[in-house]
């Protein structure tokens, strides 16, 4: 039987598009008070499993009850994360009239133009971060962030840091953002993960100043020089003394494999999942947090029929890449200033090239 920590190299790309089929598009807008945007994640024609978890107390969700596995819906065909709160929504309107457009969606009439596109959604609060609360994502970042996805070559590089629904975000203090991973198991089962890091709890060991997701990641790490972490302390300070306010909250993640997995298997996989968001962010799942992980599966690999443990390699791989995910955030984001405020990135902090 594979172990559950059978892990090889990761995909080509060491991201969400190692998962054949899969494109992610990005929209945002930066300046005259804008820091926000819209990811979305698009299924192969004819959709993908999907299933969701939802851990935060506060969470900003469409349509995730078309997910549970008791319902009708099985497969979706693009997973929308957004900026703008619970506003930010809106942006799943435009893709769903995008795949509207494309005849993709649940048959619902006899002419194959009678389809109703499911597009489950989850939002980030970024509110403000650009300096006008009003600046959010609608309908018309949606269909830009669903047309960019369409417009990519199959396995795709996901751009990373503060892009689509990152790019206003913040984890702590910390400026966050994108960030994707990818295995290939020794299966040969894909599995890969979207995080959009965001979060109230922090990314940092305010100790060391080592991001929690690398202790994970690496066991022992290098940790920052002394001096660099108190110069870093106190850069962090002054900006949250100048933003006013505790920052806000919900880390969103997709994980998605090429194996086949009915609705309830992928429910399983967004659940374990969350287990690397909490290695890499901590608190998280808190009332006022919205966390969230989406699980896609496309069926394209069997499963190992004669081992009813052949999808633990899969859950462990999901928790171990929303982990990388969220660390790949964090030191891809680059620092912003704003009217809305100051956010440093690590990599500043910490001077890293």
């Amino acid at each position: 039987m594979t172990t559950p920590d059978a892990h090889t190299e990761p995909g080509p790309t060491d991201g969400l598009t190692d998962v054949a089929g899969l494109r992610v598009g990005h929209a945002d807008r930066r300046g005259n008070g804008w820091l926000t945007g819209t990811t979305v994640v698009l299924a192969p024609e004819g959709g993908a499993v999907a299933a969701v978890d939802v851990r935060g107390g506060g969470p900003g969700t469409r349509e995730t009850d078309a997910l549970d596995p008791r319902n009708l819906v099985q497969r979706v065909e693009a997973i929308v994360l957004t900026g703008g709160s619970a506003y930010g929504l809106d942006a799943a309107a435009g893709v769903m009239a995008w795949l509207e457009e494309q005849g993709r969606g649940v048959r619902v009439g006899p002419d194959p133009a009678h389809v109703v596109p499911v597009v489950p959604a989850a939002c980030v609060f970024d509110l403000g971060r650009g300096g006008d609360f009003r600046a959010r994502p609608d309908a018309a970042t949606g269909r830009a962030a669903v047309a960019d996805a369409a417009s990519r070559e199959a396995g795709h590089v996901v751009a990373e840091g503060g892009v689509g629904a990152g790019t206003g975000a913040v984890v702590g203090q910390v400026k966050g953002g994108v960030g994707t991973a990818s295995t290939v198991l020794a299966s040969g089962v894909t599995v890969a993960a979207l995080a959009v890091a965001n979060a109230a709890g922090a990314g940092v060991d305010p100790r060391t100043g080592a991001l929690y997701g690398r202790l994970f990641m690496d066991g022992a790490v290098e940790l920052p020089a002394a001096e660099v972490h108190e110069d870093a302390r106190r850069r962090l300070a002054e900006a949250a003394a100048r933003n006013g306010g505790p920052p806000l909250n919900t880390t969103l993640a997709v994980v998605a494999t090429d194996a086949e997995l009915t609705k309830a298997q992928a429910q399983k996989l967004a659940g374990t999942s969350h287990d690397g968001m909490a290695r890499a962010v901590r608190p998280v799942h808190l009332l006022h947090d919205g966390d969230t992980v989406f699980a896609l599966a496309t069926g394209e690999r069997q499963l190992d029929g004669a081992s009813p443990l052949a999808l633990n390699e899969i859950l462990a791989a999901g928790a171990d890449l929303v982990t990388r995910a969220i660390v790949r955030a964090l030191l891809a984001a680059e620092s912003v200033e704003t009217p809305g405020g100051t956010f440093p990135s690590y990599r500043d902090l910490y001077h890293l090239s």
